[in-house]
């Protein structure tokens, strides 16, 4: 019987051992390395965000004031380990021709610079002190430094997450770190550092590696896609970037899976997918739907968002983030890259509407909530009540209105809720202006009601006709307005827009009450007779209707 031949097809292999599985490789048949990897910085002018630390160094190293030990500190992914053999390559660089000192600009050519970028010399040893905490890992630190560097112009140890060293290890190393031989550098790097000795702190020059801003990161970040050949959305660097919270290695390691994750083209919406995210215009809707006092569609909204996949927590995190963009858009800050221009208009327009102690007591209680759905059994229901509890707490009056009502003497009754109790129908009589204002925040038409208090004019109160001034309002106001009178059971009203001033708006009007009221306090004989006695005191900490300051 012939032999089959091995290419004929059935062939077993009997005679050929078996081949290793190989990792898979790029294009270019290397192994595929992630990106936090592949872009480390090889350069201190790649190190991005930390220019003053590497100015400091680059001066201490023309003048040959090197520190025999240093301390890098700063949160995860900023660059402490990547420094770390930076400067032991500035300390170690001999240049192309072999002829160089050390230089804040490495050559990464000659023989020392490329074992240490490969973590190969010999005389740069890297420990790391979470798996080398004893006092006898630091004793072989000790005895090996009383030698000379084989082949660099230093011996450098590398010693990452040194807090975790323990406090005898600590002890032990103190006397050599205080003085080295001049062949030995020490080079710490700690995320931690209040847990490292202050003996130990005070034999090291400290530098604090800091956050690298969001818009740093994404311009790196769109330099990397670039490199990669892959088109990422200028949105979806911003969201990353943001995610990041200043560490460039979590930055690119979003980057890496966003870029799996969309196929080699990154969108936005990817981007939120990816990070379980919470889609913006779902959050906006979410948020006019609380201000609006829409219980049952604020709580709908959250279920579908829930059922999308988007954990509570996050949708909750999504709201704060939006009260804080309307807040900063109030006071006129700086443009977010994140933000799209609806996401801007919208923020614009909110922080028009709601004044100040809103969108504090707004932030609140989503703070509040928040620190509910992360103590609760069920984190959805938790997130329900705390929507609920905005809907009804943000619509209650505000304190200093409820102070001036007591001072005055004006009647302040809190009913309590019981399961006989009724809502009462609303009336279409009110009596005034103000008690139409809060009809309106009793129905949960805060953003018309803000508006009216703070820039209603009012001509003549002569139900249903109601006639104001309001500079900057429109007949699409107006079409709001009815539509909330109608909400709050006053349909019958008919507000008029004219351009005749009137009466000061309820906010100036409350303003110069208090301060009248300032007055009157600095008038009485007692405060008078206690400022001729201390002619530099201050009337401070006092509010309308308190007399007790």
């Amino acid at each position: 019987m012939s032999s089959e031949s091995p290419d004929d097809g059935f062939s077993l292999g009997l005679d050929e051992p078996p081949q290793p599985a190989q990792p898979p490789a790029d294009a270019s048949g290397q192994p595929y390395r992630v990106l936090a990897r592949k872009y480390r910085p090889r350069t201190f002018a790649e190190l991005i965000g930390q220019e003053a630390m590497v100015r400091t160094l680059g001066n201490a190293i023309k003048r040959d004031r090197i520190a025999h030990a240093f301390l890098l500190t700063g949160v995860r992914g900023v660059g402490k380990t990547s420094t770390a053999r930076l400067i032991a390559k500035a300390l170690n660089c001999i240049g192309p021709d072999g002829q160089g000192g050390p230089t804040i600009d490495p050559c990464n050519v000659c023989e020392p610079c490329r074992a240490i970028g490969e973590g190969r010399h010999i005389d740069v040893i890297e420990m790391d002190a979470a798996s080398n905490t004893g006092v006898d890992d630091v004793r072989e630190i000790i005895e090996a430094v009383r030698y000379s560097a084989v082949s660099a112009r230093y011996k450098v140890y590398i010693v990452d997450e040194v807090h975790m060293l323990s406090k005898n290890a600590f002890n032990a190393l103190l006397k050599t770190l205080e003085e080295p031989p001049p062949h030995v550098k020490f080079l710490f790097a700690t995320t931690e550092v209040n847990k490292v000795p202050v003996t130990v702190l005070s034999r090291c020059q400290r530098f604090d590696l800091r956050r690298i801003p969001a818009e740093r990161l994404a311009a790196h970040f769109a330099h990397v896609a670039r490199e990669e050949q892959v088109e990422v959305e200028e949105e979806a660097l911003a969201l990353i970037s943001r995610a990041a919270e200043g560490s460039a290695r979590d930055g690119l390691s979003i980057l890496d899976q966003a870029i799996a994750h969309g196929s080699g083209n990154v969108s936005a919406d990817q981007v939120r997918e990816m990070l379980g995210l919470s889609d913006r215009g779902a959050v906006r809707g979410l948020l006019g739907l609380l201000l609006a006092g829409d219980a049952q569609g604020a709580l709908a909204a959250l279920r579908d968002q829930y059922d999308l996949g988007v954990e509570p927590a996050a949708l909750i995190r999504s709201l704060l983030e939006a009260v804080h963009g309307i807040t900063r858009a109030k006071v006129g800050g700086p443009r977010d890259p994140a933000q799209s221009d609806e996401e801007r208009e919208a923020y614009a327009d909110w922080s028009d509407r709601l004044s100040y102690p809103i969108l504090h007591r707004l932030w609140q209680l989503l703070l509040k909530g928040l620190d509910d759905v992360a103590r609760a059994p069920s984190p959805v229901e938790a997130a329900e009540m705390a929507l609920l509890r905005l809907i009804h707490a943000s619509t209650l009056p505000d304190p200093g209105e409820l102070a001036a009502k007591l001072a005055g003497g004006a009647p302040v009754t809190i009913a309590a809720a019981t399961p006989a109790a009724a809502p009462a129908a609303p009336s279409g009589d009110v009596a005034s202006f103000p008690a139409l204002i809060e009809r309106l925040e009793d129905a949960g038409k805060m953003i018309v009601a803000q508006r009216l208090r703070d820039e209603a004019s009012l001509v003549r109160f002569a139900p249903p006709e109601i006639v104001f001034h309001m500079p900057g309002a429109n007949d699409d106001f107006l079409r709001e307005l009815k539509d909330a009178l109608k909400q709050a059971g006053l349909g019958t009203i008919a507000p008029e827009l004219t351009d005749v001033p009137g009466d000061p708006t309820l906010r100036e009007a409350q303003i110069q009450a208090e301060q009248d009221e300032r007055q009157d306090v600095l008038n009485s004989p007692m405060v008078k007779a206690a400022f001729e006695a201390f002619p530099d005191a201050e009337l401070a900490g006092y509010t309308a209707g308190d007399r007790t300051h």
